[in-house]
């Protein structure tokens, strides 16, 4: 059977690759293969994903007659009610969702319960993450550290902009000499928007100025 498949991951540095591969290999076991992928990388905290949003058109169009996800969690992490209205929506229009690695089939009379549990455990291991980052940036700010992304400007050139800049050179300017985007070089230059932990002064060394 030509089936679809829909995998994700949260961010952009994630690689699709292993999902796409298991999803394969279970289809071709199965008897099926995969004719035609809906790929994305994006957080699942909404619905409102371009890639699920065009799939769900089409399920309800009647393309799809069945649709592999690697896991549940990949189509929904929101909760309960969201899992489930996408799940029955799919359902609805005659089209069975596959799940690789979940270990149990959606086709079952339990599976509703299941589904459910599984759903309950994504939101709150999503919740969790949510914890664990806003300690952690508690705990970098109340080191007197800032939290962000690093700074991608090196100290070398850094120092050669704020000489430019006292030139009189522009921001502008600068960024074209340096191949600094300008934003970027803003940044370093005013010593904004980087992380930093801050550190022992200069030590004095008993010389007279």
């Amino acid at each position: 059977m030509k089936c679809a498949a829909y995998v994700r991951v949260s961010s952009r540095g994630q690689d699709l690759e292993a999902q796409r591969l298991a999803i394969s290999k279970a289809a071709k076991a199965r008897g099926d293969s995969i004719g035609e992928w809906y790929c994305e990388k994006r957080n699942a905290n909404t619905l409102e994903r371009q890639q699920l949003d065009r799939l769900r058109r089409e399920v309800q169009a009647g393309k799809h007659a069945k649709v592999y996800v690697f896991r549940i969690d990949r189509l929904a992490r929101s909760g309960i009610r969201d899992t489930l209205a996408v799940i029955e929506e799919f359902r609805g229009h005659g089209c069975k969702i596959a799940t690789v690695a979940d270990g149990f089939s959606l086709d079952g009379p339990t599976s509703d319960v299941v589904i459910a549990v599984l759903a309950w455990a994504a939101q709150m291991e999503r919740a969790a993450l949510g914890e664990r980052i806003s300690a952690k940036r508690a705990k970098v700010e109340a080191s007197g550290g800032r939290w962000g992304r690093p700074r991608t400007v090196d100290p070398g050139t850094t120092q050669k902009g704020k000489k430019m800049q006292a030139d009189g050179k522009t921001i502008r300017e600068i960024s074209a000499a340096l191949k600094v985007p300008r934003s970027t070089l803003a940044r370093a230059l005013s010593q904004k928007g980087h992380y930093s932990q801050k550190g022992p002064g200069p030590k004095k060394t008993g010389l007279a100025g």
